[in-house]
């Protein structure tokens, strides 16, 4: 009974680990790691399962990502959140499908860890001053004031969010078309003047180094990654982050990654992750939920256990 209890709660707890940290493979490793712990609970004493398990992955996350980002300081070249592979029908909850843009999760790199958490568990979860103060360990008069911080930097310096899959996913290939047949003046096109293309390596693969800014350079740069590097590369279209992506394998082996920030018809921003370590829940569907999965009610399962 703790195994299927814990599996109908696991998207929500993924999402809080993913949102908070950035990261699919540290989200995951939080996400086990508070199921060892839950394995080891009696039931009888805890009497809201969710408010529970929520309580231990936030802990269990804001601990990781004071360590990560150390390790973030040292990192080569552009950092990137870890792309995950979503369900089209992702993007029907709003908050959710922004809240795990890239976009959005780069805004979120900028806060500190408890403005982070705060944020996430507030503005994306709906949980009040007093929810948080109880599960990050701080009071409400301080969780109030990190609130008003956080969601005033996030504010400041979150793109427009509003999605089109349709028109988005006809812009994606027509980017492709462009790209592989050379035509800068169509890619120009396509592009927002001011967008910005970020490539994420890790220092483990050959990538760009810095972003590249501005419709006529990133074309340039486009094209000729077409034309040299990737050219003969499969491509498969994909949701990734609940926006449109495209995968690129090399002789069957994914190779790399990119993401499309596509507003008012134009694609503003493309994020590029090659890094090897980052490449993992691409391919796959990964289920998100910012409430617990259908059926048995988490709160109710002390008579059934």
């Amino acid at each position: 009974m703790l195994t299927e209890l814990f599996a109908r709660i696991r998207p929500l707890l993924f999402t809080v680990a993913y949102e908070i940290l950035g990261s699919a493979v540290d989200a995951e490793d939080v996400v086990q790691e508070s199921y060892l712990r839950w394995r080891e609970v009696d039931l009888r004493e805890v009497e809201h399962h969710r408010a529970y398990l929520v309580q231990v992955v936030t802990r269990l996350a804001l601990n990781q990502l004071r360590s990560t980002r150390r390790r973030r300081e040292d990192y080569v070249g552009s950092w990137l959140p870890e792309p995950i592979g979503t369900a089209p029908d992702a993007a029907d909850d709003a908050v959710l499908a922004e809240s795990v843009s890239i976009a959005m999760l780069l805004v979120l790199e900028t806060l500190s860890p408890h403005e982070r958490v705060v944020f996430v568990l507030g503005d994306v979860f709906g949980y009040s001053h007093k929810e948080i103060a109880e599960i990050v360990g701080k009071s409400d008069t301080a969780v109030r004031q990190i609130a008003h911080r956080a969601r005033r930097h996030v504010h400041a310096r979150r793109p427009r969010y509003e999605p089109d899959p349709e028109s988005s996913r006809a812009i994606v290939v027509q980017f492709l078309l462009a790209a592989r047949n050379g035509n800068v003046a169509q890619l120009v096109n396509l592009m927002a003047p001011g967008i910005v293309e970020i490539t994420d390596g890790g220092g483990k693969v050959t990538a760009a180094r810095r972003p590249v800014v501005g419709a006529e350079r990133v074309a340039q740069y486009v094209i000729g990654l077409a034309h040299k590097s990737m050219a003969g590369f499969g491509v498969e279209l994909r949701t990734c982050n609940t926006l449109p992506a495209v995968l690129f394998t090399d002789k069957g082996k994914l190779d790399s990654v990119l993401v499309f920030d596509i507003d008012d018809g134009r694609i503003r921003a493309l994020y590029a992750v090659r890094n090897p370590d980052k490449l993992g829940h691409t391919a796959i569907t990964t289920r998100l939920a910012r409430s617990v999965t259908p059926g048995m009610d988490p709160t109710q399962m002390e008579e059934s256990s």
